[in-house]
């Protein structure tokens, strides 16, 4: 039996489903701690008497902090264990989520959200380095994908349930359901079982784990996948944080409509790993993210130039980069963790956090612009033109890459 089988074999409680679904619903806590408070924004500017950039803050921040979190939490769980940053971080995003609830003011949801950042990343950071303990080979990749799926759930239902809540409560309420969620999340992480061997554990004192975190990044084929694969996050996380300006404010709908047209593109995003499992595993992967690079990079000029004309045409040209980030995502992960021996909390970490930082980016800059559409577009086609050439560089350079 193999280390992967082993570490399955241990989970008496959760089983091999139960497993897959605790994986997947930590995997989803980063689309449910944003998308389902987003029909809210416009609300919540009027009742703390804020900006629009203000308000954007409580995105922003969370995102930066999540991205600390990662880099923080994933080293540990090399040297405590899975389930103990499990559960602290777990403990800590529960009282957040109802701080939160209970904001009186903008600057404390800003604080609230902040620890909502540094606890999820210890969530996230733990959950793929669970598809690597207990997963391996096309298994792994299958098992990222139908994470992935089910995570997608989450972008599809939550905006839709947020526009929902606000027809009858205030936007306090929409914290109120993350704290419910967060609080049965914890219950999944009593009842699982440690993977982390305790001869893979990091040695040493806890400062050897964030020296470890170093060693990760010093490996030059790991880190130029990352940043490759990790950069479109501008422009998608930019779409995340001016969504509801773009289809309310630019295009005159009404909480309930964005909802709509924000959960179509979750829903299309959610079926494409399904799609990558049964049509595109055994594909051969150099053509096949050439090929998504390609139709990322025009589906960016064709919003340039019609994105603006109405909703539905702006939803036609950004479904496609969505749809096909969710294609190539389950290959990418696992060529990431493919490239990196050991380590895999920290792995894990490096793997979330790069693309949180370029997601952060996206998430300040592209608000900003005169034309959100425009702007948006703009990163589109520019980020995709720069992963093509870069990822088509790779391929012909002499560099060896596993997996591929």
């Amino acid at each position: 039996m193999s280390r992967e089988q082993e570490n399955l074999a241990k989970q008496k409680y959760l089983k091999s489903g139960g497993t897959i679904f605790f994986i997947s619903l930590m995997a989803a806590f980063i689309p449910l701690s944003t998308d389902l408070y987003l029909p809210a924004l416009n609300d919540m500017c009027e009742v703390f008497n804020a900006s629009y950039a203000l308000v954007n803050m409580t995105l922003t921040m969370f995102f930066l902090f999540y991205a600390v979190g990662i880099l923080f939490w994933g080293p540990l769980s090399d040297k405590y264990g899975r389930k103990k940053v499990l559960l602290i971080g777990n403990i800590i995003y529960l009282i957040a989520s109802i701080v939160c609830a209970l904001s009186t003011s903008v600057y404390l949801l800003i604080v609230a959200r902040i620890f909502h950042g540094i606890s999820a990343g210890a969530i996230t950071s733990v959950s793929l380095a669970l598809v690597k303990d207990c997963f391996i080979g096309q298994k792994r990749e299958k098992i990222l994908a139908i994470v992935q799926t089910m995570s997608g759930v989450a972008p599809m239902i939550a905006p839709v349930l947020g526009a929902l809540l606000l027809s009858y409560f205030e936007w306090e309420a929409t914290f109120v359901v993350i704290a419910i969620i967060a609080l049965f999340n914890l219950i999944l992480a009593f009842l699982y079982q440690e993977t982390l061997d305790a001869s893979e554990a990091t040695q040493g004192n806890v400062l050897n784990s964030f020296v470890r975190l170093a060693h990760v990044c010093k490996n030059g084929k790991f880190m130029l996948l990352v940043f490759i694969f990790g950069i479109s996050q501008v422009a998608f996380m930019g779409y995340i944080a001016s969504s509801s300006y773009i289809y309310q404010d630019f295009f005159g709908l009404s909480k309930t409509h964005y909802s709509y047209f924000f959960a179509a593109n979750a829903f299309l995003s959610m079926l494409a790993p399904l799609c990558y499992v049964r049509f595109l595993l055994d594909s051969n992967k150099k053509a096949l993210a050439t090929v998504c690079l390609t139709i990322c990079t025009i589906t960016g000029v064709l919003m340039l130039l019609f994105g603006t004309i109405s909703p539905w045409l702006f939803l036609l040209t950004f479904v496609p980069f969505s749809v096909i980030g969710s294609i190539i995502r389950p290959f990418s992960s696992n060529l990431q963790l493919l490239s990196q021996e050991g380590d895999t909390g920290s792995a894990s970490s490096i793997i979330n956090v790069i693309p949180t930082v370029f997601g952060c980016i996206g998430m300040t800059v592209i608000p900003m612009g005169s034309n959100l559409v425009l702007t948006l577009a703009a990163a589109i086609a520019v980020l995709s033109a720069i992963q093509l050439v870069a990822w088509i560089i790779l391929i012909k350079s002499p560099i060896k890459i596993k997996g591929l």
